[in-house]
Formats: C-alpha cells, sequence, structure tokens
C-alpha cells in the first residue's frame, strides 16, 4: 500500500467509524453478555467502583454491565459523535454512566474523568482500530485517570486469526494492520507486543494469553477458529 493511502486510512479513523455507525445505527454488534464471565473485576461483589469503556461503540458492553452490577458508575467513551448519541438515547442510560466523545489519540481523557480516579479500565475489542505508532499516547492518557493498583481488562484480535488470514492482497497497510473495505482499521496483536506496550508504559502484567473460539458461518457453512488476545494489566 502506497503512502497515501496508507496516511489517508490513518488519519480517518474516526469518520470512518462515524460512517459505520450512521450505515449500522445500533444493529451490528450483539450485547456482550459474556465479559463478567471473562474477568471476575466486574462482578458485584458490594464494592462501589469506577469503570471506563474505550471505545464503547453504542453500549454493547456497558449496558449488560450497569443491570449486572449496580456498584459500578460506568464512564463511557468513543471517537464516534454518532455512537456517544445512540448511547444517550438508549433507554437504558442513567445517572450511573457518563458517555462523553474523545479521540483517545490525541485528546486527554482527563478532561472527562477525574485524574487517578479508575478502578478498572476496559479495552474490548478497541485498541485494534488504532494506528501502532499512536498507542503508547493511548496508554499514557488511560493511566492518566486510573488508581494506582487499578486493573485494565483487555480482549481484541490476535495474530494469525482466521480474519486477518482471509484479507485479499492490498489490504495490509503495514505489519498486522489491516483496512477493511469500509475504511475501519484492524490491528492484530502477539502476546509479546502487548506485553511490551503496556509494560513500558507503567504497567505490570497479571495475565496475558490467547483465546480461542470456534465460529460458524451458517450461510456459507463455514466453521473456523477464531484467535483472539485476552490479558489483565495493573497499573503500577
Amino acid at each position: 500500500m502506497n503512502v497515501f493511502f496508507r496516511n489517508k486510512y490513518k488519519n480517518e479513523a474516526s469518520r470512518n467509524w462515524d460512517i459505520f455507525y450512521k450505515r449500522n445505527t445500533v444493529n451490528f454488534f450483539k450485547d456482550r453478555h459474556w465479559t463478567d464471565r471473562e474477568f471476575e473485576e466486574l462482578q458485584d461483589n458490594g464494592e462501589k467502583k469506577q469503570l471506563l469503556e474505550i471505545g464503547c461503540g453504542v453500549g454493547n458492553f456497558v449496558f449488560p454491565l450497569i443491570k449486572l452490577n449496580p456498584n459500578l458508575f460506568i464512564h463511557c467513551c468513543d471517537f464516534s459523535k454518532r455512537a456517544i448519541e445512540f448511547v444517550k438515547s438508549n433507554d437504558n442510560y442513567n445517572e450511573r454512566c457518563n458517555a462523553f466523545v474523545c479521540d483517545i489519540t490525541k485528546d486527554k481523557i482527563v478532561e472527562n474523568v477525574p485524574e487517578d480516579s479508575l478502578d478498572i479500565v476496559s479495552m474490548i475489542f478497541c485498541l485494534s482500530a488504532i494506528p501502532p505508532e499512536k498507542m503508547d499516547f493511548v496508554i499514557q492518557n488511560v493511566k492518566q485517570v486510573m488508581k494506582k493498583g487499578g486493573v485494565v481488562l483487555f480482549r481484541d484480535y490476535g495474530l494469525y486469526d482466521q480474519a486477518q488470514l482471509r484479507f485479499k492482497p492490498g489490504h495490509c497497510v503495514e505489519e498486522n494492520l489491516y483496512v477493511r473495505h469500509d475504511g475501519t482499521l484492524a490491528y492484530y496483536f502477539s502476546l509479546e507486543f502487548l506485553n511490551e506496550l503496556f509494560i513500558r508504559n507503567g504497567f505490570e502484567e497479571i495475565e496475558n494469553n490467547y483465546v480461542l473460539k470456534e465460529t460458524t458461518n451458517r450461510k456459507q457453512q463455514i466453521t473456523f477458529e477464531r484467535r483472539f488476545v485476552q490479558a489483565k494489566f495493573k497499573k503500577i
């Protein structure tokens, strides 16, 4: 891919996601009812906690969690203005939720969330939408609003995931970074890359593993294996 298109896709990330939500509204992603099974930190243990969901989209993570855990206050952000409008117009949006527009590659989260205030930050299929050279800024940005000992809950696309292997020639922007047909980006993480990213930005690894999930495409009658990275990192 030539330099012009490489820079175009990187610079138009928020615009392309805004177009995505204009086209698909709230109908594309399913609600994430699995998160508390994968991350015990999201379960209600009676403690009042504050959480920030990065890249919240239209609230598929946020709204199931609001119902599940009455002791969580949830901040959530996305760089799509349209997505945040969908969150705020949801019937389940209430006083336990603070949704705001934020491009975490350049806007300071601390303008909307108090410094050193968060117990948990969730990054679920979010960081993969960001070019690798901007990821250090993102992690520092997140770190600023977390308490010492606060935990990042992470799940995203793993290296050699079937979706990566199925990209056709011309979609590779650079190593492990691809552009979809709608202009949105997808980065595929190795465990080593993710570990180094968080460690050099002031976190320690709690866990960091590949998760394999079998998926069936009923239309094409094909079953294939998805490969995700699931991890936890603690602010030192």
